[in-house]
């Protein structure tokens, strides 16, 4: 009598295993089939799907104007992050929720501005001729 009971719980216990692994599964095929969808029709925000975050948000994180045209004051940028950052310090009673979100404000900018930034310096150095860098170091 009491080896029907265990093998009776046995199987209905590995019922609903297997149901919740298989549910698991469609799901993360699902986000997976969403993702690729996004990609494909370039609705991502030029990043990573982890962070999620869109330059209209960063701009509004770190209260700066959206980049007109592809110009960014990245200097103003840099002082806000910075006062932010400290403002938010965990050791000195801020979150570090909201210091990771600016954190990942300024990462948004420079994946954005990071190749204009380059092609505008290209654009400089090509204007003023090639002028090799040299190490002191070296």
């Amino acid at each position: 009598m009491a080896h029907k009971f265990v093998i009776t719980a046995f199987l209905t216990g590995s019922r609903i295993l297997g149901r919740s692994f298989t549910a698991a599964y469609k799901q993360a095929q699902a986000a997976s089939q969403y993702q690729r969808a996004q990609a494909k029709l370039g609705n991502h925000s030029g990043g990573s799907f982890a962070s999620g975050m869109n330059l209209d948000e960063a701009c509004k994180i770190l209260n700066v104007k959206p980049p007109a045209g592809g110009q960014a004051n990245m200097e103003e940028v840099l002082e806000r992050y910075k006062r932010l950052f400290d403002a938010n310090n965990p050791e000195k009673g801020g979150s570090f929720y909201l210091q990771s979100k600016i954190v990942r404000a300024k990462e948004r900018f420079e994946r954005e501005l990071g190749p204009l930034r380059q092609k505008v310096e290209q654009e400089a150095e090509a204007k003023e001729g090639w002028k090799p860098k040299v190490y002191k170091d070296r």
